[in-house]
């Protein structure tokens, strides 16, 4: 995992922590929807069958019921995970009994926004945006675009397959198709690029800094349950000196300072260098997370097969 320098970043040139327009992200790439054209029948341009959906979307669908708590259901569900790491379902029924009440409200209030209304726009489905990787190779050489791409070739990821986990545990459940799913759907979607940007990586501590990290982001407290959980069953399955709870901590503490990046347009954030996306969105370098790895490596301890048996980490997807 290619990690963050823990160092102070280098402040970024003045011209290049502008914020890129989408016509500069656009003449550099060519990012195209499938579907079949038709005729918007108002502005004369030629629409995507699915755009023209997009657009047509309801803000809440009808069926569309309030979140509600379910604590005794999430320790239930963290029990079954702690005892076979290989059920990753166990991790989307924790988000599901522990949710984001309020989260169709905070769509509603962004989609109120004239910055909101350009994102719905012009970035109807991140997962077609992002595994172009042809596409985002047409971008500037230094770009987040680039480092993107070498991260998800080089973990053998693709936010499809993402996309792909989450419907296997939606299973025959309905998707409510309207705005609020669709803010939620960013939400999932960005959380590669999240790991890229705050350094966190795939090991077992980088998936429990991320989640704490995450909680400004999207505050399901199922974030917080499964990241602290998870760091006092590593802090007393594991013997080191390693600061487990520590870089946990810093991490939930960073992301406190940060902006959602959901509710920035992530073309433009492609097309910028990385460094300057995160200090565009206020992620500064961990440290603990860092000084955990080092301890790691004197003490003989691959960061990888903490709290084995081991199974694939699934990706934390809000609900």
């Amino acid at each position: 995992m290619r990690g963050m320098d823990t160092a102070a970043p280098t402040p970024i040139p003045e011209d290049e922590l502008h914020s890129v327009s989408m016509a500069e992200v656009e003449s550099q790439s060519d990012f195209r929807f499938p579907g079949q054209d038709i005729d918007d029948g108002s502005t004369g341009l030629l629409l995507s069958e699915a755009e023209a959906r997009h657009r047509a979307l309801p803000m809440n669908h009808p069926d569309r019921k309030p979140f509600q708590f379910n604590v005794l259901g999430a320790i239930d569900h963290f029990l079954a995970f702690k005892k076979d790491k290989e059920q990753t379902r166990e991790v989307f029924h924790i988000f599901e009994c522990l949710p984001w009440r309020t989260v169709d409200r905070t769509a509603e209030a962004f989609l109120a926004t004239p910055h909101g209304q350009a994102i719905y726009a012009s970035e109807r489905f991140l997962p077609e945006i992002l595994d172009d990787h042809d596409a985002l190779r047409r971008l500037p050489k230094g770009s987040f675009a680039h480092e993107y791409c070498d991260y998800m070739e080089f973990e053998g990821l693709s936010a499809a397959g993402l996309v792909a986990e989450y419907e296997e545990f939606r299973g025959d459940r309905v998707r409510l198709d309207d705005r609020v799913e669709w803010y939620v759907d960013r939400l999932r979607d960005t959380h590669d690029l999240l790991h890229i940007l705050t350094g966190f990586g795939r090991d077992t501590l980088g998936e429990q800094c991320l989640l704490t990290f995450v909680y400004k982001q999207r505050p399901s407290p199922g974030h917080l349950f499964l990241g602290w959980a998870g760091a006092a069953v590593m802090r007393t399955g594991v013997r080191t000196k390693a600061p487990v709870i520590r870089a946990v901590r810093e991490a939930q503490v960073i992301g406190q300072g940060s902006l959602r990046i959901a509710e920035q347009s992530v073309l433009e954030l492609l097309a910028m260098p990385t460094d300057a996306v995160r200090q565009r969105l206020g992620i500064r370098p961990a440290h603990f997370y860092h000084e955990a790895h080092r301890i790691w490596a004197e003490e003989g301890i691959n960061p990888h097969d903490v709290l084995a048996k081991k199974a694939k980490q699934p990706e934390p997807s809000l609900i």
